[in-house]
């Protein structure tokens, strides 16, 4: 077993990644001599050139458009986008043309390109750098969207993220990085398009993903204080959703409770609470109720904490679903 964050098992990750394929290439901004804002890609330019981590312009829609140049010649390229928020200016290349070649081909053309993004806020930084755009990217049919939560998860997702031939974006909780777990670095890891139960409990479902997981697994805790046993599920896949973990969960707790940091309004929860609602509608004790950010811009650093879902709001909602 070795001790890693979240950041060195994406490192970690990789790195195996690229040992196992000379085609596997990463590029993005600062990527290389400084290893990544975050450090996450610290050393392997140094271990494996710069042919094959490569420092690139600020330019996203260059970067993505690069990579898909890089695919359709035989390449798995590791596009890291800095901050979340600068994912916007690719999103022409992202949508238009990343997501719809495979399908444009008839399935002739492979685009195996993973885009990393940086997502969320608790790290005192302000608009652009703090942002959760997944809404946008799993309602762009396409692409595999998918979210880490754990040092455990990020080290194999990362290998199978890389090894699949669909693009994928791949979303990394920022606020995260620094958490520490222990991992075997040779054990199999979940498949990619499968969630996880994390805490099982018998009351109620909470459904969540990426930074949100440690939170819900810390409101179940104090929960527990109170007699209540919290079922917590990490998706993992944001897009395709496994929906026969939720919907076994559900039909026991009666209960559901679906977290994120984007805000409510068309957020990915409403996608999850509206397909529970749907397969889950006999079972269910009361509406599946949603947690979120407000449906403002990300704000200043200094109102981070009253933004962001925290234990509090978890827990409220819990208590509403009984008092139906």
């Amino acid at each position: 077993m070795t001790t890693l964050t979240l950041g060195k098992a994406l490192n970690a990750g990789m790195r195996r990644a690229m040992e196992s394929d000379p085609k596997v290439l990463v590029m993005g901004e600062d990527v290389g001599k400084l290893g990544g804002v975050f450090r996450v890609t610290d050393g392997l330019q140094k271990d494996f050139g710069e042919d094959r981590v490569i420092d690139t312009p600020l330019a996203e829609s260059g970067i993505i458009g690069t990579a898909i140049g890089l695919a359709l010649r035989g390449y798995r390229p590791i596009c890291e986008i800095q901050f979340d928020g600068f994912v916007f200016p690719a999103a022409d290349q992202i949508i238009t043309q990343l997501a719809k070649m495979p399908l444009r081909s008839l399935g002739a053309l492979k685009l195996p390109v993973v885009v990393r993004i940086p997502c969320g806020g608790g790290i005192g930084a302000v608009e652009h750098h703090s942002e959760s755009p997944e809404a946008y990217f799993t309602h762009t049919s396409g692409l595999r969207v998918v979210a880490c939560s754990n040092p455990v998860d990020a080290y194999t997702m990362i290998q199978d993220a890389v090894r699949c031939d669909d693009p994928i974006i791949f979303f990394e909780p920022k606020r995260r990085y620094w958490d520490k777990a222990d991992i075997d670095l040779d054990a199999p890891g979940l498949p990619l398009d499968r969630a996880r139960v994390v805490r099982p409990g018998r009351d109620v479902t909470l459904v969540a993903y990426g930074p949100m997981v440690k939170t819900c697994l810390e409101a179940a805790a104090a929960a527990e204080e109170d007699g209540r046993d919290l079922e917590v599920i990490d998706l993992r896949s944001l897009n395709p959703l496994d929906m026969a973990v939720l919907e076994e969960s559900v039909q026991r707790t009666g209960r559901c409770v679906v977290v994120h940091e984007a805000p409510i309004f068309t957020g990915l929860g409403a996608e999850v609470a509206a397909r529970v609602s749907e397969r889950c509608f006999y079972h269910l004790e009361s509406p599946v109720l949603r947690v979120g950010g407000f449906s403002t811009p990300y704000p200043p650093s200094r109102l981070e904490e009253y933004y962001l879902p925290d234990l509090d709001r978890v827990l409220d909602a819990v208590d509403r679903t009984f008092a139906y």
